[in-house]
């Protein structure tokens, strides 16, 4: 996970939220994303939650904190040496508060697909909570500088389609795939990944990549106008240079003197500033571009003659 995207869930795991319907909502998506079920036959089923975020992981337990002040949790971190990763493990004992706690986020059956579910969906910031909770449990974002690009990586198919139907519905163009053995949702056009993260709470974040956008365009601008200047620089030294050539063909065969008394002026003019444009030229000759245009086409045409 890229840095900004550290950042960006960092910041919303400080986000409060005071309503009850999008608490629960956050933690159901949170939970089937992240969690798996552990049963312990003497006390019944707990919950297992995997992150890479330590603030995720403490995001879960003040949520679940929140839902069941008696509920037993508890955090643990496992390093993988080879992959230099931390994992960090927010475990939820078994005991008699876990299973109104899995009906209440309707997790006792693998969870309903989200994109169908009533419940925990029917309000407009119900759904962002979840979109919010999805996001911090699978998500991540490139960096503004980079190109728009923002995922969120399901372990199971029906998860997948289910938040790529929710975010349909909500008009975002959003697409799926499958990746080794996960199903990714993703958004790919900068204002979709800037309206997703301004609506699950990260407005700063999104302002970022406003910054980045606008910054990239102006500099794009600027080559562009650049490399128009460039180009027009070197039409003009190679046509100067051209001109020059005619006027010494010109001379070596003695047949500068016979051109008419305009001719040899601007003939006389280009040689002593080789390095100016066909406009300042005919602003020193007092005739106008089109004049000069003229004139040098006259002593090229000549040149062709010898």
């Amino acid at each position: 996970m890229s840095s900004f995207a550290s950042d960006v869930k960092n910041a919303l795991s400080r986000t409060d939220t005071e309503r009850d319907c999008c608490r629960t909502a956050e933690l159901a998506a949170l939970l089937r994303m992240g969690a798996s079920m552990v049963t312990d036959g003497e006390h019944g089923m707990g919950l297992r939650f995997e992150t890479a975020s330590a603030a995720v992981a403490r995001r879960v337990i003040r949520l679940l904190r929140a839902m069941d002040a008696s509920l037993s949790t508890s955090v643990a971190m496992e390093r993988t040496p080879q992959l230099r990763r931390r994992t960090y493990i927010v475990n939820i004992a078994a005991g008699d508060g876990v299973t109104p706690l899995l009906a209440r986020l309707d997790l006792l059956a693998g969870g309903a697909p989200v994109g169908t579910d009533p419940i925990l969906l029917r309000k407009k910031c119900c759904r962002a909570a979840y979109l919010r909770g999805a996001f911090l449990s699978g998500g991540s974002v490139n960096r503004p500088e980079a190109s728009c690009h923002l995922e969120i990586t399901a372990k199971r198919l029906e998860l997948g389609r289910a938040l790529h139907t929710l975010l349909r519905r909500l008009h975002f163009p959003v697409g799926l795939t499958d990746r080794r053995d996960t199903y990714v949702v993703y958004l790919k056009e900068g204002d979709a990944v800037m309206d997703f993260l301004a609506l699950i709470g990260a407005e700063e974040a999104a302002e970022e990549i406003e910054v980045a956008r606008n910054l990239k365009e102006v500099r794009a601008q600027v080559n562009r106008l650049v490399n128009v200047e460039t180009a027009n620089l070197q039409r003009t030294v190679d046509a100067a240079s051209d001109q020059l050539a005619a006027i010494e063909r010109l001379m070596a065969a003695g047949r500068l003197a016979a051109l008419s008394a305009d001719l040899r002026e601007t003939a006389r003019m280009r040689r002593a500033h080789p390095e100016i444009s066909m406009a300042e030229l005919a602003a020193l000759c007092h005739i106008s571009k089109s004049g000069m245009s003229h004139r040098l086409k006259k002593i090229c045409k000549a040149a062709e003659e010898v």
